[in-house]
This record gives structure tokens, sequence and C-alpha cells, in this order.
């Protein structure tokens, strides 16, 4: 591996360090949007059912906005009744969706970093590429002396400037594909998270119309 990098040259170390971080991205995106931190599926029904009788207390409205992303937003609605048991319908909801924004920055936080890394990759790629190609160019400009072919260029630096062009493309690649593939199944994971929550708003919204009234 270490003669690979070697005969890539120096602009195969950018793409190393787009590797490391594009793999400490996609496992830490794995670890914080599974479905028990997001939105466990009977949350929902066990908030409506604890709720039956009466806005919980703060202990409970507490507990419920640790458990997971989903029960940041339900707890907001409990927070906006307790502070006003009269809060119109618009305000319940705006407080509703205010959480959910909230919510929502957090399943979409690296992301970004994610799709950089993937647009970003095959450039660097490219960059090798031309510089591999630079020390190709280079080694057709012999000066006669010994190590050179009969009528310019020096086979080793010939030999070093293909291996640029050749490991820097690949490696590119190697970096962007698994990258995208994993920034778009990410994006998919939290649009379904996203609907998830606000079809389960909506709900809760309904249920705390309920006890206001």
């Amino acid at each position: 591996m270490f003669s690979i990098i070697q005969a890539a040259g120096w602009p195969i170390w950018p793409l190393i360090i787009c590797s490391v971080l594009g793999m400490a991205l996609v496992i830490e995106r794995f670890i914080s949007l599974k479905a028990v931190k997001i939105a466990p599926p009977k949350l929902l029904d066990e908030a409506i059912m604890v709720s039956r009788n009466g806005v919980p207390g703060a202990d409970v409205v507490n507990q419920l906005e640790q458990n997971s992303a989903l029960g940041e937003v339900l707890a907001s609605g409990f927070r906006a009744l307790n502070s006003n048991p009269r809060v119109s319908e618009d305000d319940l909801r705006s407080s509703l969706e205010g959480a959910g924004r909230q919510t929502a920055a957090k399943l979409q936080r690296y992301l970004g970093a994610l799709a950089t890394i993937a647009s970003a990759a095959p450039l660097l790629g490219l960059l090798g590429t031309v510089i591999g190609m630079i020390e190709i160019f280079g080694s057709q400009a012999g000066d006669g002396g010994m190590g050179t072919v009969p009528g310019g260029g020096n086979p080793s630096q010939l030999a070093h400037g293909i291996s640029i062009a050749l490991y820097n493309t690949a490696f590119g690649l190697m970096v962007a594909i698994p990258a995208l593939i994993f920034w778009r199944y990410f994006r998919a994971r939290v649009d379904d998270y996203l609907l998830t929550m606000e079809i389960a708003s909506e709900r809760f919204a309904r249920h705390l119309l309920t006890l206001r009234k």
C-alpha cells in the first residue's frame, strides 16, 4: 500500500484525507441516524397515552425530550400547552413546526460535507492526472545524458508520471463513488424520518387541541 502511495506522488494525500474524513462521516451518520434515536415506532402512542387525562408534568416532558428527535418535537407541544393552556391552534402548530425545523437541521448535519467529498474527489483525482501528464511531458524533454532514451525522454520519469496520472484518477473515483452512494442513502433516510415526524406531529397536534378544549 505504501508503495502505491509513493508511486502516486503527493497529489494523492488530499484524496487520502478525503477518504478518511468520508469514512468518519459515514460511520457517524450510521450511528446517529438509527431509528431508535430519531423516531421510535411506539413513542407517539405512548405520548398520547400518558397525556389522556391532561398534560404531564415537567419530569415526563424532559424525559420525552431526551428520548429521541421525535421526542423533542412532541415535548415542544407539551411545553407550549403548559405555558399557555389556551394556546391558539396556530401557535401550537408553530411550536411543533419550529422544533421540527431544528430537528431537521440536526438530521441533515454533515451530509453537505459528504456531498462535497463526493464532488471534490474526482477533481482532486483530475488534478493528480494533470500533474502526472506534466511529469510525462517533462520526461520527453531529455537532455541526451545517461538514462535517457535516444531521441529524448527519461524512462523512470516517464513511468513516474504515468503512475501519478493513473493512481490519482483511480483513487479519486474510489473515494467519490462510495461517498456519493452513502450521501444519497442518508438523504433518502433523512427524508423518510422527516415524513414520519411530520405525520406524527400532525396527529399529536390534533391530540393536544383536544386537551386544550
